[in-house]
């Protein structure tokens, strides 16, 4: 196929996925960048699940107990005063948090009314994500895209990893996730509720706890379209051309608002957290609240967040 200008556009399925690759790969570094840029704006005050316990980082000093091995009396500490003190330290155990972000086609729409489109927030939000977890000492894993791994540089591998990996569409895979782990999935949602929440359902059985961020475009939630339009459907290529397209705008929100109130109540049932967010607020709104949430804070996720 030759487009206006005379360039050759290679249609062929095979030819549509080599393109949305090279999109994504030139794509994914800028969004480490802002990623990285956001990620401090929001680090400051939070350090992860720091408590007592087994490891080599100090915690604190407290009074020493009858019963207690004396082999943890810090001796230099106990010397200041007339009181035995023992050397508490930081616990330690690396907590494992699955990201995801769709990146099928849907996600590509940008309207004049949103800041960027849906997949450059998403892979924002999930590589900043990545940035502060890994700060935290958690271990970062992508479904069908990288291992988990514990490493300061966890967020770049990820962007790497996603420079290289398959195009991916509907929920992902995650039968190779054990135990009882974090799952953050960030996509348009745009599927039936009820075909979500069948995907979703076995996975909170399972004892995951899950945490939504649906990405709209501020068009998406106001349908701000008037006459003549042509709609073309991202995934099948479907065209819909209304001649007069104000008189939908009523039924479609109507329409949307059900299918996100459904979602959401569904996923709140299951014990799982959904947060709306557009593309025309700042990302650090959804980053704060997702933070909060995997921090066992929900109270103070008040930032773009819907509870």
């Amino acid at each position: 196929m030759v487009n206006a200008v005379g360039h050759i556009v290679d249609r062929t399925p095979s030819g549509e996925v080599l393109s949305r690759a090279q999109s994504r790969a030139a794509l994914v570094p800028d969004c480490m960048v802002e990623a990285r840029r956001i990620a401090n704006t929001v680090i400051s005050g939070w350090h992860g699940r720091r408590r007592r316990g087994i490891g080599e980082n100090f915690w604190q000093f407290r009074p020493y107990s009858d019963g207690e091995s004396l082999s943890r009396i810090d001796w230099r500490r106990s010397a200041r005063d007339d009181h035995t003190y023992v050397r508490d330290r930081e616990w330690e155990a690396a907590h494992t948090i699955w990201l995801w972000a769709d990146l099928s086609p849907s996600m590509m729409y940008k309207s004049r009314f949103g800041a960027v489109s849906k997949e450059s927030r998403a892979l924002v939000l999930m590589l900043a994500l990545a940035e502060i977890l890994a700060r935290s000492g958690e271990r970062i894993g992508c479904p069908g895209v990288m291992e988990p791994v514990s490493a300061r540089n966890a967020a770049e591998r990820l962007a790497t990893a996603l420079m290289h990996s398959d195009l991916s569409s509907g929920l992902p895979d995650t039968g190779m996730i054990r135990g009882w782990s974090d799952l953050v999935l960030i996509g348009d949602f745009l599927d039936p509720a009820p075909a979500i929440m069948d995907r979703l359902g076995p996975l909170g059985r399972r004892g995951m706890r899950g945490h939504v961020i649906e990405v709209a475009d501020p068009a998406e939630e106001t349908f701000p379209y008037a006459g003549r339009t042509e709609f073309t459907d991202p995934e099948t290529g479907e065209k819909l051309t209304a001649g007069r397209a104000e008189i939908l705008a009523e039924d479609y929100r109507r329409a949307y608002f059900a299918r996100r109130d459904s979602l959401g109540q569904g996923l709140r049932h299951m014990g799982w957290t959904f947060i709306p967010h557009r593309t025309d607020h700042l990302a650090s709104e959804a980053l704060v609240s997702v933070h909060m949430h995997l921090s066992g804070m929900p109270g103070r996720a008040t930032h773009g967040g819907q509870l």
